[in-house]
């Protein structure tokens, strides 16, 4: 055995002996080290030899190769915890993986429903509510309808929107008084066209605490029951159910908010976010949005040829 395939087995050993790590861990390491070892080999360099530099390299290496953000940083977390083996055992002074940052995957973007495609659901929700059909289908069909106009018109979380008291609506029901994560209450404005849905469907409720009562433990309706038939109602409106849920919803009001040029601290606060760095995924509306202006109002951006040019 090379001296630095006898490196990578000693430092397993140890791994199992003092620090108890699982058969898997050993093999997914020894994988990691030995891909290590090959790539310095071809640089010339070996573990007692390679710098930072080296190490950089190799996680570039593994970038270009397609291979996400989280598998690089587990075979950094296992040349790290190599490196500091050597280090302690006096094989080298120093610890090359010291200053290098753990690659860190991209929040995924959220999906998002075009406006067109909000239009054409709440459009059905509303002639299904209003269709001559049994009185249980309409009720339900009616139920469907406000719950969408109110995600949309709100920003709200389903845990929230289902749970909604009859008192959260707020004198005429131009507000909602929403309690978010925490506790915290806060208060959302209703708009003129979903203010009227929910007038409306509070005057075919029996008495009750719940805006969306149900038969089950809790007493208001469930976000599995809310996501199934927004699923249904998706597929009949020739949208893929794939691509829909409650959570789904609440991104296009923000995105759709944002695109409109509204502010982000605004948005932060209708969607009840603690911290504005969660706000910030939505973001790519916005630079999408700059992007567009600068291309349309920059000067050197107009490449449609001058008056006595040649087209």
């Amino acid at each position: 055995m090379s001296g630095d395939g006898y490196l990578i087995e000693s430092f397993l050993e140890m791994m199992s002996a003092e620090r108890g790590a699982a058969k898997n861990t050993i093999d997914a390491y020894r994988r990691d080290l030995v891909d290590y070892r090959a790539y310095l080999a071809g640089k010339k360099m070996d573990f007692s030899s390679c710098d930072r530099h080296a190490v950089a390299g190799y996680l570039d290496g593994l970038k270009s190769e397609g291979l996400s953000a989280a598998s690089s940083a587990r075979h950094l977390s296992a040349i790290r915890q190599f490196h500091k083996f050597l280090c302690a055992d006096g094989i080298r002074g120093d610890d090359p993986t010291r200053i290098i940052a753990s690659p860190r995957a991209r929040r995924a973007l959220p999906k998002v429903l075009s406006i067109a495609e909000i239009d054409k659901l709440l459009t059905l929700a509303e002639t299904e509510a209003n269709a001559e059909v049994s009185e249980q289908k309409q009720a339900a069909a009616l139920r469907l309808y406000v719950l969408l106009e109110l995600v949309y018109a709100t920003g709200m979380r389903v845990s929230e929107l289902v749970g909604l008291k009859r008192s959260a609506v707020m004198r005429d029901a131009s507000y909602l008084t929403v309690i978010g994560k925490g506790n915290k209450e806060r208060i959302v404005p209703v708009n003129d066209r979903t203010r009227d849905a929910v007038r409306a469907y509070v005057k075919t409720l029996e008495p009750g605490p719940f805006l969306f009562p149900a038969s089950g433990e809790d007493g208001h309706l469930s976000r599995q029951v809310f996501g199934r038939d927004l699923k249904s109602l998706a597929a009949r409106a020739g949208i893929s159910s794939a691509r829909m849920s409650p959570h789904v919803l609440r991104h296009a009001f923000a995105s759709h908010l944002l695109a409109g040029g509204a502010d982000l601290r605004i948005v932060q606060t209708l969607l009840g976010h603690a911290d504005i760095s969660t706000t910030q995924i939505y973001t790519h509306v916005l630079d999408e949005k700059l992007r567009t202006l600068v291309e349309s109002h920059h000067p050197l951006a107009d490449t449609s040829p001058a008056p006595g040019d040649p087209s």
